[in-house]
């Protein structure tokens, strides 16, 4: 979706299709437009990609090596990825700790980590969720204990996406104990080869190896791995959140790949007296969605518009992410009925099965959406932010 555009944002459409008609394999598509991610040694060559066109941090200040574009030419960028079947860009450390770090950090982190960031030299990983602490982080009881030059880490972190496969964490943990649950949080970064650090998998709903336990025993990090202040982690953690929830906003403008292949599914499908699409009930479904994914990308606009004039968006953040994650959930499974039951394929819970060696996409996506009403905040989180912020209840 993109407004009425001023001729250097027509040529830098141009530019940016032209770049997308050359770059993605048909074998990524279907994975794409499932919502699931490609491999991550896939990803990170995409965003080598990018990053050798200047274009790899496409929100960050140019100073830090963004591109610092505008909203226009973000909606622009966004828009082509989206219609070109190419894959957002993983985010935990363009999107989360890479801003942390250039608005906080020191500048020997900057000069280190960002440019690796930048070019996918490093896959981050985030250790937030505890068990006992996910909604409620304050809640969160790793500790790190200052021992001479080092702090040394104990403690648990729960659902981390891509531990097993990742570089570097951030992690939020104890630094010291204070009455309010809140104080008292430091945000620290640990490389995963640290010794002490052990990962264990959690296999999920959609037979895919995406998150993992991980636990820290007698971990011992530079103190300079510190960001910010010590006992600050709290807010950098809120900005952390509220930055998830602006990833959720940009992957909003890619929900149109999936409704495409709604669509295409179902003038596939032969039912009695037609195609599905022939059907006036499933196409005012499909409709229904399509016209909220327009609601939703004008709304990712004026956010995006906001974050560019330094704006406090208020709660639209959460906002657009609670509508996207029930859209990509309803997306995904109008995909499903779209294909019919071949799309109802799973593995033999003892390994012995004889179906298709990869278990149709489109229901992988659909089992994977579930989760995105959770993370990131879940959707109670997102309801009683906004109904704090903006209706003052």
């Amino acid at each position: 979706m993109t407004p009425s555009l001023a001729p250097d944002d027509l040529a830098f459409r141009d530019e940016v299709r032209a770049f997308f008609a050359d770059s993605i394999p048909d074998d990524w598509k279907t994975t794409v437009r499932s919502g699931l991610r490609l491999p991550p040694e896939t990803l990170t060559a995409y965003q080598k990609r990018l990053a050798d066109r200047g274009w790899g941090a496409p929100t960050w200040p140019v100073e830090y090596g963004g591109t610092g574009w505008t909203p226009a030419q973000l909606s622009i960028f966004w828009s082509e990825a989206a219609a070109a079947d190419a894959p957002p860009q993983f985010h935990q450390g363009l999107e989360l700790i890479g801003p942390i770090i250039f608005t906080y950090g020191r500048q020997a982190q900057k000069d280190f980590y960002l440019p690796r960031i930048i070019t996918g030299e490093d896959w981050w990983c985030q250790g937030y969720s505890e068990p006992g602490a996910g909604s409620d982080l304050a809640a969160l009881r790793t500790r790190a204990d200052r021992d001479g030059d080092d702090y040394v880490l104990n403690g648990q972190k729960m659902w981390t996406s891509y531990a097993h496969v990742a570089d570097r964490m951030f992690v939020l943990a104890r630094t010291s104990t204070e009455a309010k649950r809140q104080q008292g949080i430091s945000l620290i970064l640990v490389d995963m080869d640290t010794p002490g650090l052990r990962i264990q998998p959690i296999h999920t709903l959609d037979e895919k190896h995406h998150t993992n336990e991980v636990f820290l025993d007698d971990v011992r990090v530079p103190l300079s791995n510190l960001v910010g202040e010590e006992g600050m982690g709290w807010g950098y953690g809120k900005v952390l959140l509220d930055r998830e929830r602006m990833v959720a906003a940009a992957t909003a403008m890619f929900l149109p790949q999936t409704l495409r292949a709604v669509r295409e599914a179902a003038k596939r499908r032969r039912v009695p007296g037609g195609t599905l699409f022939d059907r006036p009930g499933f196409r005012s479904k499909l409709a229904q969605i399509e016209i909220e994914a327009l609601a939703l990308q004008a709304m990712v606009m004026r956010l995006m518009a906001d974050a560019a004039a330094g704006a406090d968006s208020g709660p639209r953040g959460s906002m657009v992410k609670l509508r996207w994650s029930e859209l990509i959930q309803q997306a995904t499974g109008l995909w499903v009925e779209a294909l019919g039951p071949a799309a109802q394929h799973f593995e033999a819970l003892d390994g012995n099965g004889k179906t298709p060696p990869d278990m149709p996409l489109a229901l992988q996506g659909a089992l994977y959406s579930r989760v995105t009403t959770i993370y990131g905040g879940s959707s109670e989180i997102q309801r009683n932010i906004i109904a704090r912020r903006a209706l003052g209840l």
